[in-house]
């Protein structure tokens, strides 16, 4: 099992961080560490604080197809070719546009890094 790690560019819609609403994309780092924790994958988010937020696998697998909410976690497709991520905390919510391809090739690597079957 090895960690996968991967840059995306992404847009950020936030009340928190007005500043990086109008720079168009931004860069993100998405990883997963099997070691750490099988069972998420983490967000790296820019700012004049950068932020990491993890969310479980199988709730960005089920948010590519139709809306799921966890916590202060929701995914959903944004038509065909953007997912939307929205992180809440007590204080703000980020807003965060993927391509839905970027998010999908992301979670088969950590399927194939942790050894599981790919789900469909």
């Amino acid at each position: 099992m090895s960690v996968v790690e991967q840059y995306a560019r992404v847009r950020i819609v936030t009340d928190a961080e007005p500043r990086l609403e109008d720079r168009g994309t931004v860069p993100v780092v998405l990883r997963y560490d099997p070691e750490d924790d099988p069972l998420c994958v983490r967000f790296g988010l820019p700012g004049a604080v950068p932020r990491e937020w993890a969310v479980r696998r199988d709730l960005l697998e089920h948010g590519l197809r139709a809306p799921v909410t966890s916590g202060g976690i929701r995914v959903w497709p944004c038509g065909r070719v953007q997912t939307v991520v929205e992180f809440h905390t007590p204080r703000s919510v980020s807003v965060v546009e993927f391509e839905t391809r970027t998010l999908t090739r992301f979670l088969r690597r950590t399927y194939v890094s942790a050894a599981e079957p790919v789900p469909h």
